[in-house]
């Protein structure tokens, strides 16, 4: 018989009851530092919790800021933005029934595949827009739906009441009201004012439960006031556009300029494009082709030339020159005129536009003076617009010309400008001597004057292009009833790569009135013209007449030839 040992069960039990004990207090220490925690952070040290705890729950909903306005000198509108509703979705959210959806689609326009392949595609996400921009009653109608995670935001969406007509100098914006091109983009800065801010609730799920308040205000755009006069711009537009149809040109610009400040009344290109269509449009037809793009300006140049030799005293309007027999070797190279003139008078030699009597003219001048002449006009010489794109074009320098460069940059060949620029140049003959910074904004005050040449020099040339305007000149069809206007044709062979083209022209005219006192500037160029006429005198100054013509009527400008009759016929011009 085997005897076990006698054990002591006390001892057991008091290890037990001790681990129990111990932990009960452990635990009820935690509690107390928890607790004590807690209290701490939520009662005294409140700074940093109670700001990040909101955050989670609180969020800033964008409000859209009211766009500024475009205006004219008139205060007309010629850009504005009117309010919208963009619909979209919150796909974590977003459960239509078959009903529901079947009616969305309707109203959107879109396909039922169309819209559950949006949200898919955001699955991750918790916004996609289903339809931007669409009026406040369709958005209201939609969320009369009352479909899960379907939200409407309010935007604003441009319009433009003048269509095409200005549509190159405003611009237009994009889907987020941004801009693109033109007075839209340069002064998009401006325009477009300061983005507000409201303050939401969200759930754990970040759907939207509660509207709190403004956490900010949207700031307006400020409003920008153009030079441009709506109906002068109108009157432009309709007429360029006339022309180009017409002659069946591939391009025309038109600008027309105040005399006394250099404001940009008007300013046309054709083809034109319409702002407010949202369909595809080649890139270029947006291209403001009146201040980017560069053309060598060919006879209309000459007057330049002209004006370089009176104000240097080394010919005045009576001089003669021989050009005979219509031709004149120049180096390695020969000037030609379309006809044998013989002697001619400074003036003359304006009226019958001369290559010849012209290229004798600038070959008597110091190649550094005659740069600088035309340098002073700004050929060469950035606008300083503020637009987008505007074009410097090209002077070379002095030093680099032999004696036909010389001569060729008379009459307009070896140099460019944009049609602004020319129209700037011709500002000088406009105001005796003195040139205007040129503004596509209002200004309060009156701007820069520039000197370029004596007032006698401006008074001497404008009165010798007021005979080429006459039976006897290039451009009689520039003549406006009861006024008298100066002006220069040009009729430009194109660089086509190898050499100037027989068969591709541009016809450009440059002119004034009234002339006795010039209130308006204005130059017309229409590129490539092939419906059989290309001269500048038939094609281009027609233009000018019917612009110029409405132009100083509609500003009630008086005439400064009222016995004048209406010339209704018109004799044939030369090609220059």
């Amino acid at each position: 018989m085997m005897i076990y040992p006698h054990t002591d069960c006390r001892t057991s039990d008091d290890d037990y009851a001790g681990r129990w004990w111990f932990l009960l207090v452990a635990i009820l220490l935690g509690m107390v530092v928890l607790v004590g925690r807690a209290s701490y952070l939520q009662v005294l040290d409140r700074q940093f919790l109670q700001p990040e705890g909101n955050a989670r729950p609180i969020g800033i909903r964008p409000i859209a800021a009211h766009r500024g306005r475009v205006l004219d000198r008139n205060g007309e509108l010629l850009a504005i933005s009117s309010p919208v509703k963009s619909i979209w979705a919150n796909p974590r959210e977003f459960g239509p029934d078959d009903q529901q959806l079947r009616m969305l689609a309707g109203i959107l326009g879109m396909t039922i595949g169309d819209i559950r392949g949006r949200v898919e595609r955001e699955a991750g996400r918790t916004f996609t827009f289903l339809k931007r921009r669409i009026s406040p009653e369709m958005a209201d109608r939609i969320l009369g739906l009352q479909i899960p995670g379907v939200y409407a935001d309010r935007e604003y969406q441009r319009y433009y009441p003048s269509g095409e007509v200005a549509a190159h100098v405003i611009g237009f914006t994009n889907i987020d009201d941004k801009g693109q091109e033109g007075i839209e983009y340069s002064y998009d800065h401006v325009l477009r004012g300061v983005e507000g801010g409201r303050r939401i609730i969200r759930d754990g799920r970040r759907r939207v439960i509660e509207d709190l308040e403004n956490a900010r205000e949207p700031v307006p755009g400020r409003d920008v006031r153009l030079s441009i006069d709506q109906r002068l711009q109108y009157l432009a537009y309709r007429e360029l556009k006339k022309a180009v149809l017409k002659h069946r040109a591939r391009s025309g610009s038109l600008v027309l300029l105040d005399a006394e400040h250099g404001d940009v009344l008007a300013m046309v290109n054709q083809p034109s494009f319409n702002p407010n269509s949202h369909k595809p449009i080649k890139s270029g037809v947006f291209r403001n082709r009146a201040i980017t793009d560069l053309f060598e300006p060919g006879s209309t140049m000459k007057p330049f030339a002209v004006a370089c030799g009176l104000e240097l005293g080394l010919f005045r309007p009576d001089s003669v020159i021989n050009t005979h027999p219509g031709s004149l070797r120049v180096g390695t190279n020969v000037v030609k005129d379309i006809h044998n003139y013989g002697a001619l008078d400074v003036t003359r030699i304006l009226q019958k536009s001369s290559n010849v009597g012209v290229t004798k003219i600038a070959l008597s001048i110091p190649s550094s003076k005659f740069f600088a002449f035309y340098n002073n006009l700004g050929f060469g010489q950035p606008l300083e617009t503020g637009f987008p794109g505007e074009a410097t074009g090209r002077l070379p320098h002095h030093r680099g010309w032999n004696h036909f460069e010389q001569a060729t940059l008379s009459f307009g060949y070896g140099l460019s400008a944009s049609t602004l620029q020319m129209a700037r140049a011709y500002l000088a003959f406009a105001k005796d001597g003195m040139i205007p910074a040129v503004s596509l904004l209002r200004r309060s005050e009156n701007p820069k004057l520039y000197p370029v040449m004596s007032a006698k020099t401006a008074a001497a040339v404008r009165t010798m292009m007021e005979r080429v305007v006459s039976r006897e000149g290039t451009a009689l069809q520039a003549a406006v009833p009861g006024y008298r206007v100066a002006g220069k044709t040009g009729t430009v062979k194109k660089n086509a790569g190898r050499g100037y083209s027989s068969g591709l022209h541009m016809a450009v005219f440059a002119g004034m009135a009234p002339a006795s006192r010039p209130r308006l500037v204005m130059v017309v160029m229409i590129d490539e013209p092939s419906a059989g006429q290309y001269y500048g005198g038939v094609v281009a100054a027609p233009v000018f007449s019917s612009v110029m013509e409405g132009s100083l009527r509609l500003l009630n400008i008086a005439p400064d030839q009222p016995d004048s009759m209406p010339l209704l016929t018109a004799q044939g011009e030369g090609p220059l």
